[in-house]
């Protein structure tokens, strides 16, 4: 893992050089901290005229996608996901600029399409580190950031420093192609269901008149409780041991019950933590009342 500090001192030699793919909001951060770094930056987008600000900031605007990946040895892509990207790398004129060259893809997408990506550019000689940015836009180009990325090492390590120019911590996680998108998909498992369930909180509370300002301070305190658990959890799961001694999963699953019913009086859908419930009567069903509700990931392990 590497951190921020001087973007400054980034950058040694006046032929680093970057092009980056995609002007959306997280694109433009991207190409404006390579900017501020003193990178080299040449831009391109799909759409044209989002890059005004960038080109009053520095930045060579390229007339067409191979014109903007030849123009610097590394290219860095940034669009919604792998279908908007492969529209783009997959253009014949692109992909033979790109022999010989790097492409680092910040896109969001799935593994497997991280795997077929590296595969398709292994096969038309393009070099190819694939990777994700977990944090929002404001954090780019602060300590903030944090950026994974998954690859040949040695390639990685090649490009590090421009990379470094976005700011935050940058962590290699290993030479599978598909390592980083993993990371990012289990992450985003995470964000998206403890806000699903924050958003469901707020409606029940608000439907026995509490108001979300009046809850927030006390989801805090709930929030602020997860840390430790997933250290816990993670040990459980990683040993198998799936420990009920605080809390077994028939306790959790009574819990769950009283959301569930109280949402449903009021009309509120409670489809997710019924879900959640299923899971938890299955694993008691199966004799494992008794252990804690990691012994979940066992379930939803089995293929």
């Amino acid at each position: 893992m590497s951190s921020y500090n001087d973007q400054s001192a980034v950058t040694d030699s006046a032929t680093d050089s970057v092009t980056v793919l995609g002007l959306g909001p997280m694109g433009r951060a991207l190409a404006g901290a390579f900017l501020a770094a003193g990178v080299r930056t040449t831009v391109w987008n799909r759409t044209a005229g989002r890059d005004g600000e960038l080109v009053a900031q520095g930045a060579i605007s390229a007339a067409t996608a191979e014109e903007a990946v030849a123009a610097s040895p590394l290219t860095v892509v940034c669009v919604v996901n792998y279908d908007a990207s492969d529209a783009v790398l997959h253009r014949p004129e692109v992909t033979r600029a790109l022999k010989g060259r790097t492409v680092v893809n910040l896109s969001a997408d799935t593994p497997d399409r991280a795997r077929a990506a590296g595969s398709w550019a292994a096969e038309h000689g393009i070099r190819y580190l694939d990777g994700a940015i977990m944090t929002p836009t404001p954090t780019i180009g602060t300590p903030q950031g944090v950026f994974i990325h998954s690859g040949d090492a040695s390639l990685y390590e090649e490009h590090r420093a421009v990379l470094e120019a976005l700011g935050g911590t940058h962590t290699h996680l290993g030479e599978e192609i598909g390592r980083a998108a993993a990371y990012d998909v289990a992450l985003l498992d995470i964000f998206w269901t403890a806000m699903t369930g924050y958003l469901h909180a707020m409606a029940l509370a608000k439907a026995e008149g509490i108001t979300a300002r009046e809850l927030a301070p006390f989801a805090t305190g709930i929030g602020a409780i997860l840390p430790e658990l997933f250290e816990e959890f993670a040990g459980d799961v990683d040993d198998g041991t799936y420990s009920g001694e605080i809390n077994p999963i028939t306790s959790a699953a009574s819990t769950m019950t009283h959301v569930i019913h109280a949402s449903e009086f009021h009309g509120i859908d409670a489809s997710v933590m019924r879900a959640a419930e299923g899971l938890a009567r299955r694993v008691i069903d199966e004799g494992h009342g008794a252990d804690g509700s990691t012994r979940m990931t066992e379930l939803l392990s089995r293929r």
